[in-house]
């Protein structure tokens, strides 16, 4: 197998029943507003969800996009935990690690805080007063959060991790019904149709912590 440029890649899935779509953008730096490449992967009967073991279900998917892959990747950034809590208990970041057999260091990037998370591992980016989760392995835990911190993007989520959200649920042919699909942003365009001067303020507010 012949690989091409070094690339950091940051991954997503998105889930509708028994099937999913894993997306990939790979791009060159840190600071990097745009990606080189996306890459979309529809995966047929994913394993149910088993509380207490995500990985399961995320981790072949993650591995159907990496066999597409045929670039050099330096690192990957998934949506979720390397580690959990203060016990460190292996999440779908260290699984992942162990597939590929600690070659390519991996980075969790978190929205929602896991019980006993160290404080550490929080992340204030941008505007933002609400803190990414970010633990990781084959790399320094504080190097792994400046890496995060300077992404592209003002707000608490980088730019290109939102790009990589939006691009696995595009893969369904439309947003919603996913993971993760009724978030803050999706509810005020919701409510905004039904209520446009009431909701400026909530608006306005949103925008401004993210």
């Amino acid at each position: 197998m012949k690989f091409h440029n070094q690339m950091i890649l940051a991954t997503d899935v998105d889930y509708r029943e028994s099937n999913a779509v894993a997306a990939g953008i790979l791009f060159e730096r840190w600071e990097s507003e745009s990606p080189v490449k996306e890459i979309t992967v529809r995966v047929s009967n994913v394993e149910a969800y088993v509380p207490g073991q995500f990985y399961k279900r995320e981790l072949p998917c993650i591995k159907a996009l990496l066999d597409t892959i045929h670039d050099s990747i330096t690192c990957i950034l998934i949506d979720g935990y390397v580690y959990l809590g203060k016990d460190r208990k292996p999440g779908l970041g260290k699984h992942l690690w162990d597939m590929l057999e600690g070659q390519i260091p991996v980075i969790g990037v978190a929205k929602s805080a896991f019980a006993d998370t160290p404080e550490p591992a929080e992340l204030i980016r941008g505007n933002s007063i609400r803190p990414l989760f970010v633990t990781s392995e084959g790399i320094d835990a504080e190097i792994a959060r400046q890496c995060v911190r300077k992404m592209h993007g003002e707000n608490r989520i980088p730019t290109l991790l939102r790009r990589v959200d939006a691009l696995c649920r595009k893969g369904h042919g439309a947003r919603g019904m996913g993971r993760g699909a009724w978030d803050w942003e999706n509810m005020l365009k919701f409510f905004i149709l039904l209520r446009p001067q009431c909701c400026q303020t909530y608006v306005y507010e949103y925008s401004k912590f993210q």
